[in-house]
């Protein structure tokens, strides 16, 4: 195994940083936001963003190590795009169902105005 060179390492370093510190405000957003409507929004950001650094990341490290272009990475990055997107419509669809079969429910109260 060859060392990664500078001018490639700190790149890669900062991509890693930028993925946790993106998954970290995530996270935040998460406990911070009082509603489940706004808290489906800054995970599924948080966590799309951050896979997205990670495996750029990974990309660059892999194809300079291996002297060749690797993507295989891409494909895992690729199914995440699509299925997260997916999993937050059918969790706000299902919270919605709720929140009209049960306006006294806890939560209900919490939905922002037009969330119907």
């Amino acid at each position: 195994m060859t060392e990664l060179p500078l001018w490639a390492a700190v790149p890669v370093a900062l991509l890693l940083v930028l993925a946790g510190l993106v998954t970290l405000i995530g996270s935040l957003g998460l406990l911070r936001l009082r509603s489940f409507a706004e808290r489906m929004h800054a995970p599924t950001m948080g966590m799309t963003m951050g896979a997205f650094c990670v495996v750029l990341a990974a990309t660059v490290i892999a194809s300079l190590l291996q002297h060749r272009p690797i993507v295989h990475e891409w494909l895992i990055c690729l199914f995440l795009f699509m299925t997260a997107p997916v999993t937050a419509i059918l969790l706000m669809q299902s919270a919605r169902r709720r929140q009209r079969k049960h306006p006294d429910a806890p939560g209900a109260a919490d939905a922002p105005d037009g969330a119907e």
